[in-house]
């Protein structure tokens, strides 16, 4: 056996590492923590000054047998777990639950997994870092404090199987906030007026009014004032500026770019991250930092020298701006610079050659750009045309890279302006006054909802993706893309001498990969600021972060911090248990017509629903489940009282009736006791008997293809084509094949035996 134990997260990392050891070093992974807080209890003792309960969970058992093997015949244990807090707190789990002696234990950290770095940490081990256990520790047990206590409440209050989180909830306060402002947004319209002059040399220069005007009447006014007008440059002028490189990645700035220019989510972007980083391809995807090793300097100027000559070179150093930036990481860079492209799958080699471009051009010369600034003056008006440009003289870093910006409209850059002198007469060839609607604040992206979190110093690099990926698991907020609606606008035009006025029609408020706040995430958003606000207070949870950062600096006692938290905490919770009332965000929509009995729109146990008539009442109320794409703030009476029409009779097909109703899943087709989804885009209000009978057929078609082998006994058992492979079914249950057995080959006494077996085990099992 080796002599060193090497112990990492992943098998990724521990197989790029054992590259670059030799035979004294065994190389294993611990698959991420091997010890965590009991998921049955509170997992912490609050009289115990909140010392944490900590468990090895069922499904790390057999890592932990593994590791204790191994480390049998160690003479020392090389702890190389990440050199952020997370990691250092597995390394310390590892060293409690293996039970190693600390005399043998050696902690090595490196931000990037070449041979180098490796054998420089192999050079020069240190012990493990209490402070960043404790804060990381701080972290865990206030979120769990947090979560424990105010989920019941939320239970009780609200909707059982609720569950509320320190930064989750703070993250869909952000989104339920913005949601309100967009639904309280009035837009007012203006006209923009554009021109196109014609010079002496029969160029064609674009230019804007200086002002927007406000009405009709004024831009109609304009227009026709403008046939009698004259037009001359009055003023031209010329700025040179400069345009700079944006600092190599942090997380935050990756996910922003990679959502952008790629269109990845928040947590695909961190796996393909990770997957890069434990191939050894780019340095730690999870840091603050905007700095880069001297090596790296040295390394990034002679590509930039290489590919592009003495003159692209320009070093700079950026300095992280943040106060709470972590540990003195690195930026995101690639490890090697000199490799420009990478094996991997399409979105390893799209994420690599982003990170590769972003560093170059960090390290190159500014771009030199030439603005130009003309004023067209009107012979009749003391108003003026404006025409602006730009040249690019030098590209410098843009020869490689440019950031992307979240303004989709964003086209700050201009035209190439033609040669123009004071004085220049100008013809007109056309006017247009176009009518423009202001814009509500943008709804947030995932990236978007990552850079306000960062800008209110929420959160920290590990946990943007978990955050986001939480608030959606638990549907508080839903991704997705919404189709817009249409509005009319004016458009004016001057061709010629003639004014032509025409009404056109625009679609507006589409979105792609927005976040929406569900009706469940808006009441309790609601609950949670009416009796829990300093908890999701934005200040209050950014305060914690640096808290957070001042036990791991160690000038702060971890169950000190937490002691001052809690006390009060709990009497609030208790206080809000005994005298808040129960909140499902009811709203009376009105009377219904026929009975005259009260319409509620509410929250229900399954998601929202209407009620006719009371609780309280001899008569059972009845319900309806709303659709798709309605909600409590915006369902009408009318809209409610259609959702009663259903169960609707669409008609027969094959002798048997087809209806459509909406159910807990969703809008859905019934047809011989057998129910079809109805497609997103499909209106269950609207769908006729023949595009019920296309669903109907078409779910037939992908399930026969499923089938392999299908056996009639005293249970209807069937061998499917599965997501996961093939496996057997018998109406109820599901089994899986061993691999030794060939899915087309298998007998109906073959799918009851392995029905049998897999019964017998779970039974063991219990």
């Amino acid at each position: 056996m080796a002599k060193n134990l090497v112990i990492v997260e992943s098998p990724a990392k521990a197989k790029t590492i054992s590259r670059f050891l030799g035979k004294d070093f065994l190389v294993e992974s611990c698959y991420g923590h091997i010890r965590d807080l009991s998921k049955n209890e509170l997992g912490v003792d609050v009289e115990k000054g909140f010392e944490p309960k900590y468990i090895i969970p069922a499904d790390k058992r057999k890592v932990v047998t593994q590791l204790k093997k191994s480390l049998k015949d160690a003479e020392w244990v090389w702890l190389a777990t990440d050199e952020d807090r997370e990691g250092e707190a597995i390394s310390w789990h590892l060293v409690k639950a293996l039970n190693i002696d600390e005399s043998k234990v050696k902690r090595i950290v490196f931000h990037e997994i070449t041979k180098p770095a490796i054998l420089a940490a192999i050079e020069n081990p240190r012990q493990i870092d209490v402070n960043l256990v404790d804060a990381q520790q701080a972290r865990r047990v206030l979120d769990r404090l947090v979560g424990y206590e105010i989920s019941p409440v939320l239970w009780k209050k609200v909707k059982p199987a609720l569950s509320a989180g320190r930064v989750q909830s703070v993250a869909v306060r952000l989104i339920v906030e913005r949601e309100s402002e967009i639904r309280s947004f009035i837009a007012e319209s203006s006209f923009r007026v554009t021109g196109n002059f014609i010079t002496e040399g029969d160029v064609i220069v674009e230019a804007e009014l200086s002002k927007r005007l406000q009405e009709k009447e004024e831009a109609l006014q304009f227009l026709n004032n403008c046939r009698q007008a004259g037009f001359s440059i009055s003023a031209v002028s010329k700025k040179p500026s400069e345009r700079n490189p944006a600092p190599p990645f942090t997380t935050s700035t990756l996910q922003q770019e990679a959502s952008r220019k790629l269109g990845y989510s928040v947590s695909k972007t961190m796996m393909v991250a990770q997957q890069l980083y434990e191939s050894g391809y780019i340095t730690y995807m999870r840091t603050d930092s905007v700095n880069l090793s001297t090596l790296a300097l040295g390394m990034v100027k002679k590509v930039v020298g290489e590919l592009f000559g003495e003159n692209y070179i320009k070093t700079r150093q950026y300095t992280t701006k943040s106060k709470s930036a972590q540990e003195a990481h690195e930026a995101i860079r690639p490890t090697f610079p000199e490799t420009k492209s990478i094996e991997g799958d399409p979105s390893q080699k799209k994420l690599y050659e982003l990170i590769w471009k972003r560093t170059i051009a960090s390290q190159m010369s500014s771009a030199k750009i030439e603005k130009t600034t003309v004023d067209i003056d009107i012979s009749n008006s003391p108003l003026k045309f404006i025409a602006r440009g730009e040249v690019v003289i030098f590209d410098g870093f843009l020869k490689v890279y440019s950031e992307s910006s979240d303004n989709e409209d964003d086209n700050s850059h201009g035209p190439v302006l033609p040669p123009l002198q004071n004085g220049m007469a100008l013809t007109r060839k056309e006017i247009f006054a176009v009518e423009r609607y202001t814009q509500p604040p943008p709804r947030y992206t995932e990236a978007s909802l990552v850079k306000k979190l960062e800008e209110l110093g929420i959160g920290r690099p590990s946990t943007y993706a978990p955050t986001i990926s939480t608030i959606q698991k638990r549907e508080y907020v839903v991704r997705e893309n919404r189709a817009g609606e249409e509005r009319n606008y004016t458009e004016i035009s001057l061709v010629k001498e003639v004014v032509k006025e025409k009404v056109k029609t625009e679609k507006f408020g589409y979105e792609k990969g927005k976040l929406f706040p569900t009706d469940i995430g808006t009441i309790v958003n609601n609950f949670l600021l009416e009796h829990f606000e300093n908890v999701i207070d934005y200040h209050f949870t950014a305060n914690v972060e640096k808290e957070f950062d001042d036990i791991a600096h160690g000038n702060k006692v971890w169950n000190g911090m937490i002691r001052e938290f809690y006390k009060p905490f709990i009497s609030q919770v208790n206080n809000t248990l005994e005298t808040s009332k129960k909140h499902s965000g009811e709203k009376l929509l009105g009377q219904d017509p026929v009975t005259g009995k009260n319409v509620y729109a509410k929250i229900g146990r399954y998601g929202p629903i209407v009620q006719i008539g009371e609780t309280s009442d001899e008569e059972k109320p009845r319900f309806a489940g709303m659709g798709k794409g309605q909600s409590l703030d915006d369902i009408t009476l009318e809209q409610a009282m259609e959702l009663f029409r259903l169960p609707k009779s669409l008609g027969f097909f094959e002798e048997a009736e087809v209806t459509v109703a909406i159910g807990r899943f969703g809008p859905y087709v019934r047809h011989m006791n057998k129910f079809y989804s109805l497609p997103k885009d499909q209106d269950v209000f609207h769908v006729t008997l023949d595009q019920a009978v296309v669903i109907i057929r078409e779910k037939r078609e992908k399930d026969q293809s499923k089938i392999i082998r299908e056996f009639e006994g005293k249970k209807k058992f069937q061998v499917l084509r599965g997501r996961y492979g093939p496996y057997i079914t018998d109406g109820k249950n599901n089994y899986r094949i061993p691999k030794n057995i060939v899915p087309e080959e298998l007998t109906l006494e073959d799918c009851i035996k392995i029905a049998g077996d897999s019964k017998d085990k779970k039974g063991r099992r219990k």
